[in-house]
């Protein structure tokens, strides 16, 4: 159950069902259209996460899901989001939903985020407020978990 703890597994396994979805209920909506705008989530969310990461690996704190973290990153992309990186993958779900023009896996990136949330950001904010207190608190009161 260890193995289930890595964030891009449950990306994966999502991206595994959109996929199968398309095999059991092929069902075009989108076109062209979800191409190009599918493309640009895909990319926002790949260089969302790319940033977030850059911006963890500098300020010295980790990435990896359940460790306790070494600093408090609220700057850069992390002005906008707690959570940037899961922000990605939820980007990424989108935009492959789009690209690939499976309008009824949809619902599953609502699902996606919810799983997210539980699995690992409220155990993650419980660490951070454990860790830097009311400087986690003036930061979760100006940023949104998710945007």
């Amino acid at each position: 159950m260890r193995n289930l703890e890595w964030p891009p597994l449950w990306l994966a396994a999502a991206l595994a069902l959109v996929w199968g979805i398309d095999r059991v209920l092929p069902f075009g909506l989108f076109g062209a259209a979800g191409r190009v705008v599918g493309g640009g989530l895909i990319l926002a969310g790949l260089g969302l996460m790319g940033l977030a990461s850059l911006q963890m690996m500098l300020a010295r704190t980790t990435v990896i899901p359940h460790e306790v973290p070494r600093a408090l990153v609220s700057s850069g992309v992390f002005r906008f989001s707690r959570n940037p990186i899961y922000l990605g993958d939820a980007l990424v779900l989108t935009g492959v939903i789009l690209w690939w023009d499976v309008p009824l896996a949809l619902p599953l990136v609502p699902v996606f985020m919810a799983i997210i949330q539980v699995r690992f950001i409220l155990a993650e904010e419980d660490r951070l407020r454990a860790k830097f207190g009311p400087e986690f608190e003036a930061w979760s009161r100006r940023t949104r978990r998710w945007l």
